[in-house]
């Protein structure tokens, strides 16, 4: 079988303090991506390391139509998320615990069209997967797998320096607008992305608070978030970037960016991943201004 998108990364134990509210939830990128690209109509594998007495965590995957392969590891990834801000745009993770590096040589024998490194921290998936997977099919990186360092267990941003050397490789780029002022030095998020895209990177989204823009083809797309609440925050990123992925499969880079902006402020006014339906999404694209083309 040949999937539309195989995820590769760590699945996480979240502890969330949110405003001094404590709660506790399976988390990582790959849940949050795999799920909402599942809910996109796109056939999704993820390929995960955990320790085994994890692996009934995971069914919350399998349930929901994503298949899931787990290499065991004697840990499981475990981190705190703490919020300190009503926006939830500041937040502090710890790493408590963490599982073991992937690694080429044993990568399973799987299929995929779009290869997604939604990697937690620097290290996990280590660089050479990029030009590896790239030579099976189309590469998307999260930069956040790159640029997040653990440093006794504090999370610290560190310069990718393979940046330029590696991104001709990477057909989707993701990077919120803090990310990518860390790797291009630039503040205005439209330039890193024009940056970004000429180093390289095929099509370059950059997330913010306020919008999803993807720059592609010498040219700028956008569309807006609209939650009604961001009770939901946690896996915005990630939700967007899957989501956006899933309908550029079938769709053009206009489309797939409101596409992504809704699905995803529909996800953030509630806790966990995105459960709507597609109807629902394309109602929420027509009332940010989404016409037909």
């Amino acid at each position: 079988m040949k999937y539309d998108i195989i995820m590769l990364g760590h699945v996480c134990k979240d502890t969330l303090l949110d405003l001094g509210i404590r709660s506790e939830s399976l988390g990582g990128a790959v849940y949050y991506s795999s799920i909402a690209a599942a809910r996109s109509a796109a056939q999704v594998l993820v390929v995960t390391k955990a320790s085994e007495k994890d692996d009934t965590l995971l069914d919350v995957m399998r349930e929901r139509g994503v298949d899931v392969l787990r290499l065991n590891d004697p840990e499981t990834t475990c981190i705190t998320l703490e919020y300190d801000s009503p926006d939830r745009e500041r937040r502090k993770i710890t790493l408590d615990s963490q599982a073991g590096a992937f690694e080429v040589d044993n990568f399973p024998p799987v299929s995929g069209r779009i290869y997604h490194l939604a990697g937690l921290f620097k290290g996990e998936i280590p660089d050479d997967f990029i030009s590896f997977l790239g030579r099976k099919g189309e590469v998307a990186l999260d930069v956040q797998g790159v640029l997040r360092c653990s440093e006794e267990g504090s999370l610290v941003f560190r310069q990718w320096e393979q940046a330029r050397d590696l991104l001709p490789s990477v057909s989707y780029l993701k990077t919120d607008a803090a990310e990518a002022e860390i790797l291009t030095g630039e503040k205005d998020r439209e330039k890193a992305a024009v940056l970004l895209s000429q180093w390289g990177a095929r099509e370059v989204m950059v997330t913010h608070n306020e919008e999803v823009l993807v720059c592609t083809g010498g040219e700028l797309y956008r569309a807006p978030f609209n939650p009604e609440n961001l009770s939901g925050r946690t896996g915005r990123g990630d939700t967007t970037f899957a989501a956006y992925l899933s309908k550029r499969i079938t769709a053009d880079p206009y489309e797939s960016v409101f596409y992504a902006a809704a699905l995803c402020s529909i996800k953030m006014e509630s806790p966990g991943p995105f459960t709507g339906r597609a109807d629902d999404v394309y109602q929420r694209m027509e009332r940010m201004g989404f016409a037909r083309r």
